[in-house]
């Protein structure tokens, strides 16, 4: 059985910028391996208690990078790490959730990371060749032999969390959740969460960095992938004009944008996990709060007033 685990924190810290590198199609701009380390060095040190990581981040490169943070901390916070994600001769991603895969992947992620188990381990995306209840059962298993303490489902849709329920308790889930991104909430997730007692996780609540203070998209190098991200169509959101309201809104309330973000999302009875590229934005994690709800309010109408129709 998968047991139920208490996350220390509204606000976590997010290791896919982190992955950033050569071999790896989600380009964020490249992070220096010590920079990189110092981040999460910093996390841990301004008392950020979880972080979030995954083989795919960089096919290893995060979770290294973590590993490397952890051997030089007298203390350590939650980790949560996921696994069934493996990467084709091409450098294109593909789910294997079969028995074998998924010890396997753990096993290499226990390597990485410098640890001999984990706090949270997660199937990252739905295997359409595997069972969720097959691929449940391993996470359970694993479970039992002390690997991790508990499981989670990554990007599982509301049918599928439903089915690894039935096998054993699905402690945490975690899909994109953002101010420009609510199809968790539309599609019932948070919800489930609420019914079944398993804490939801929000990736990217800063969506990709539009809501971060100092977004730039001309500052993107060329094969950055958030030049794709429908945010940055103008035909669907009018960028300038959110990023100005929400500027505005944050002066008045005397707080950074990241913080109007980030704080909506946990005022929808979310946890946080926050990307961080340098110890600044590392040691900011652990400032954010909810929304009061006039707030929370007056944030998503500065998002409807810049969204386009259509």
């Amino acid at each position: 059985m998968s047991d139920a685990v208490q996350l220390p924190g509204v606000a976590g810290l997010g290791t896919a910028p982190l992955g950033s590198g050569p071999g790896w199609y989600l380009d964020w701009g490249r992070t220096e391996r010590a920079g990189a380390v110092a981040t999460v060095e910093a996390a841990i040190r301004a008392g950020v208690g979880w972080l979030d990581t995954a083989p795919f981040y960089g096919w290893g490169r995060a979770e290294t990078i973590v590993g490397a943070a952890l051997a030089s901390q007298e203390t350590r916070p939650m980790l949560l790490t996921k696994c069934g994600t493996f990467r084709r001769p091409d450098g294109s991603a593909y789910e294997d959730h079969s028995a074998d895969a998924i010890r396997a992947d753990v096993a290499a992620s226990l390597g990485r990371l410098g640890v001999s188990s984990v706090d949270v381990l997660q199937l990252h995306d739905p295997d359409p060749r595997t069972p969720v209840e097959r691929a449940w059962e391993v996470v359970c298993g694993l479970v039992g032999e002390g690997k991790t303490r508990a499981g989670g489902l990554s990007n599982h849709p509301v049918d599928l969390m439903d089915r690894a329920a039935a096998i054993g308790h699905v402690s945490v889930v975690q899909h994109q959740f953002s101010l420009l991104h609510r199809e968790a909430e539309t599609a019932g997730v948070l919800d489930w969460c609420a019914r079944h007692g398993a804490t939801f996780l929000a990736w990217s609540p800063l969506a990709s960095g539009f809501l971060a203070d100092g977004f730039e998209m001309e500052s993107l190098g060329a094969a950055d992938f958030r030049r794709n991200l429908p945010w940055a169509d103008p035909a669907r959101l009018d960028l300038a004009r959110l990023r100005r309201e929400l500027a505005e809104l944050a002066a008045g309330a005397r707080m950074a944008m990241a913080g109007l973000a980030v704080g909506w999302v946990l005022a929808k009875g979310a946890r946080a996990i926050v990307g961080a590229r340098s110890p600044a934005e590392a040691r900011a994690i652990t400032d954010f709060r909810p929304l009061p709800p006039d707030l929370a309010v007056a944030v998503e109408d500065v998002v409807r007033r810049a969204s386009c129709p259509g």
